[in-house]
């Protein structure tokens, strides 16, 4: 049986990517190989747009209690720091996109954690020390950070924004089989994850099996 290669859209500063990369996850823990996952980038805030009014963000992570209230979900709290809030989208892409480069597993751990680090710990995802700590945290190989300085990674990044578009996705996360450019958009619970990447395995089976003559 051929595996499912689904293609995921998504933004590190997005409380709903957040539930459906734990989601997805967990599938792809489940299915083992016959589902493989590529992340790509969708940037909410793809440059810094000046100083960002701390109040306000502050009661804008009020609405994270929303997605943390689903089943299956991340886990968020509304920002109780002094930490500045993330400036833009792009570090965190790029950092996940350097620790690919090591390996699956690699980003795995990144990706993960860039998540937690945002929306249950409240760090600022956007500054290079917060990255390198976290790229610390998960026992990367420190000197390959400077991985995070390859502008090949940060025109990836901005590449796999405009591919987006291009399908005409205007908001995420969204998703896509390989090699089919329909997409779904939305954290959906993970029973209908589960439902629609089973009917694509079924699919997936019968058409690599021999036919009888």
């Amino acid at each position: 049986m051929r595996p499912v290669r689904l293609i995921v859209y998504s933004d590190y500063l997005c409380p709903w990517c957040y539930n459906a990369s734990v989601r997805l996850r967990r599938l792809e823990e489940e299915l083992g190989s016959d589902l493989v996952i590529t992340w790509r980038s969708y940037l909410l805030r793809p440059a810094p747009k000046g100083e960002r009014d701390a109040e306000r963000f502050r009661a804008y992570t009020q609405s994270w209690l929303r997605p943390a209230e689903e089943e299956d979900s991340g886990t968020f709290r509304p920002w109780a720091t002094d930490a500045a809030p993330p400036s833009h989208s792009v570090p965190a892409h790029v950092a996940a996109k350097a620790a690919a480069t090591l390996g699956r597993d690699e980003f795995h751990r990144m990706h993960d954690a860039l998540l937690y680090a945002y929306f249950a710990e409240n760090r600022d995802i956007s500054a290079a020390a917060t990255l390198e700590e976290i790229w610390r945290e998960q026992r990367l190989p420190a000197v390959e950070f400077a991985r995070t300085e390859d502008p090949a990674l940060r025109d990836e990044v901005l590449s796999d924004h405009v591919e987006a578009q291009t399908l005409g996705m205007t908001g995420v996360p969204a998703a896509r089989f390989e090699g089919n450019e329909a997409f779904i958009t939305g954290a959906l619970p993970l029973a209908m994850y589960r439902r629609w990447i089973d009917r694509h395995l079924s699919a997936s089976s019968l058409a690599s099996s021999p036919r009888e003559s």
